[in-house]
């Protein structure tokens, strides 16, 4: 152990790690400031970039993001309202009104310092769990694991969103949309239409990208205003936020330890740490009158819980395969991308890989928090910039990504339908986190069953004293989620009313299209044979009961989620602006999609960004040059720099064309 730490210690403190780390923290930095890309998005392209690289230094860059976007996105949350990701919702209660009365600088100050502190808690809980964590490994066998990730999977289902029938259905939809491609026990290929990019599956970049950004960005151009109305109010009182830390440190060790214990559960990471942290302080606070409007406290709790949520979340994703949040299922990819494959491993003859992670984090968090500070002022500045100036930006962005997944022209036209589909999923109050983990886990849960019944001879694994343990664990969080659910949230009555009924016809319809998808798996899973068609058999079979469920509330005109039904027709929008439905801008990328198809992905981009700029942001000649030339140099400087070729069309067959048209 004493050898590793030191080959480790080696490892991050040579310049290129640092330069690397550095890196990270740069592009999470980039990424966290815009609402539209935050969080998983932002993880998801950054994957792309890591083929090729050397272990250490694509950990370094991956680490780094993973760090500094919890921090990065207080930007949004305290300045502008907005909430930079999952994991920053709770901040808005009491940062954004701190910024309207002039308390921004003591808002952020308090933010990134609580988030600074709080990271540094969660690496000191990975290094001390890393010390004891040999002979918890070696207990668990291919059958424990698979019970954990049933664990992982329940409490997904129970915890994210607001309903508990759609989250465990969500999840069910990224189990199938996982099992697409070939059968890990015969090798079959199942639901793959017979199109060849379906063989290995969909890529995990594609889907990351798909069901986060994606709606994203088309809520944020509806809006049609700049992302914040008015020039921030920084204000004053720096020195005032670190002090309020200071004088709360409990508050923001508790709320740490919260973070890391939240974060090491597989499957509830950033949607619901925030809140549970937030919810902490206000039960264990005599004067709570001022939550809400505007107290510290309401932004030191949620941050520090946030960041030492990573910490914690690195706990089953490193040691046991099972990422323990959204970014933590990415970060998984990630590990897989670079060669580093988790498990015993990690505390074995990879262990000093675990302290260049733990330590490497530590250190993210200290040069995050500190850029944050430096940076603060000139960030603000970006966010008065009208939404539909950057939008271009951020959809050239995750297209270019998702075609880093396999350089196929199936990654963009799956990044666009699965896209849209999710921008319904969020419409219709379906949680989308679960459907990313449910999709990560699909592989790891057929391949430790199939594992499991082979080497112990059927199902008598099922009587290990770990695996009834796991399972009596996972009986108890599904009954004490539902009971929370059914406290928390009820079912509402929706017959009442004029048109209410009506209101609830599109989730009726989308309910319904859920249903098809899980009878379409259950048809193709009768193709195969036994082993091959047991896992999407039964996931099928499962979520249709779960699906079913929904739709007969939303039939009968009740609904555990009472806000998704007039959700729609609650849509902010800026006060002059005409409203613009979300088909508008799904419009939008459709016409991307078929115009790459003709002329190829480059020249698309081109007419896409001028036709944008010109008609939604209505901007000059000089401006649409200046934007697009900006953005296409940026394309083909990456690419060359990637050595790729970008996705060509019917022009490209036809006639050959020179780089980066071609």
């Amino acid at each position: 152990m004493i050898e590793a730490a030191t080959t480790a210690f080696g490892l991050i403190a040579t310049p290129e790690h640092f330069m690397f780390l550095c890196i990270g923290v740069a592009l999470g930095l980039a990424i966290g400031v815009f609402p539209g890309l935050g969080g998983i998005a932002g993880m998801s392209i950054l994957l792309p970039f890591l083929y090729g690289m050397d272990p250490i230094s694509a950990l370094g860059m991956l680490i780094g993001l993973v760090a500094v976007i919890p921090t990065s996105d207080t930007f949004t949350s305290v300045l502008m309202g907005i909430p930079g990701s999952s994991a920053s919702q709770a901040t808005v209660l009491d940062g954004f009104p701190m910024a309207k009365k002039g308390e921004g600088a003591r808002a952020l100050s308090a933010a990134f310092t609580a988030s600074l502190y709080g990271g540094l808690i969660g690496a000191l809980v990975l290094t001390l769990f890393v010390l004891v964590a040999r002979p918890v490994i070696l207990a668990f066998a291919t059958p424990e694991l698979f019970m954990l990730a049933i664990l992982g999977l329940s409490m997904v289902g129970v915890l994210a969103g607001k309903s508990m029938a759609k989250g465990i259905g969500a999840c069910g939809l990224g189990l199938l949309l996982g099992a697409v491609g070939g059968a890990p026990a015969t090798g079959e290929f199942r639901m793959n239409f017979g199109i060849d990019y379906l063989i290995d599956g969909v890529p995990l970049v594609v889907v990351g990208l798909a069901i986060f950004a994606v709606p994203e960005i088309i809520d944020l151009l509806r809006t049609q205003t700049s992302i914040a109305d008015d020039s921030p109010r920084l204000g004053v009182g720096w020195r005032q936020g670190v002090k309020d830390v200071w004088r709360n440190r409990w508050l923001a060790t508790r709320c740490a330890g919260i973070g890391c214990l939240v974060g090491a559960l597989p499957g509830l990471g950033g949607s619901v740490v925030d809140w549970i942290a937030y919810g902490h302080v206000m039960q264990t606070t005599r004067d709570r009158e001022n939550f809400g409007k505007g107290d510290v406290r309401g932004v030191i709790a949620p941050e520090s819980a946030n960041n030492a949520k990573e910490g914690g979340g690195l706990i089953p994703t490193i040691l046991f395969g099972i990422p323990g949040s959204g970014s933590m299922a990415v970060f998984l990819g990630g590990l897989l991308l670079i060669g580093i494959d988790t498990g015993v491993s990690m505390v074995g003859e990879d262990l000093d890989k675990t302290y260049v992670i733990i330590w490497s984090l530590a250190i993210a968090n200290v040069v995050g928090a500190g850029a944050c500070l430096v940076l603060s002022r000139p960030i603000a500045a970006l966010t008065t910039i009208r939404y539909v100036y950057l939008a271009p930006f951020m959809i050239m962005v995750i297209t270019f990504a998702a075609f880093q997944a396999t350089r196929s022209w199936g990654d963009i036209a799956a990044l666009f339908l699965i896209g849209v589909f999710a921008v319904y999923m969020k419409r219709f109050g379906w949680p989308r986190p679960p459907l990313l983990i449910g999709f990560v886990l699909a592989d790891p849960v057929e391949t430790n069953l199939y594992q499991a019944v082979q080497f112990y001879e059927g199902f008598g694994w099922a009587l290990r004293p770990g695996v009834i343990i796991i399972g009596i664990a996972t009986i108890l969080s599904v009954w004490f989620g539902a009971r929370y659910a059914s406290k928390a949230h009820g079912t509402g009555d929706l017959t009442t009313g004029a048109g209410r009924t009506e209101k609830l016809r599109p989730q009726i319809i989308f309910a319904l299209v859920m249903i098809l998808v899980f009878v379409f798996g259950l048809y193709d899973s009768q193709q195969n044979n036994f082993l091959g068609k047991i896992f999407p058999m039964t996931t099928s079979l499962v979520m249709l009961a779960f699906v079913g469920y929904v739709l007969s509330q939303l039939v009968r005109g009740k609904t555990d989620d009472v806000a998704a039904y007039d959700a729609e027709a609650n849509f902010s929008y800026a006060d002059d602006a005409r409203p613009v439905s979300a088909e508008h801008y799904v419009a939008w990328l459709a016409g991307l999609l078929v115009v790459t198809y003709l002329v190829g992905f480059f020249i698309a981009m081109a007419l896409f960004f001028a036709a944008f700029l010109h008609v939604k942001a209505q901007a000059t000649p000089l401006r649409i040059v200046v934007l697009t030339g900006f953005a296409l140099a940026f394309l083909a400087g990456m690419g060359h720099i990637l050595t790729l070729t970008f996705p060509g069309g019917l022009l490209q067959d036809a006639v050959d064309l020179p780089y980066p048209f071609r």
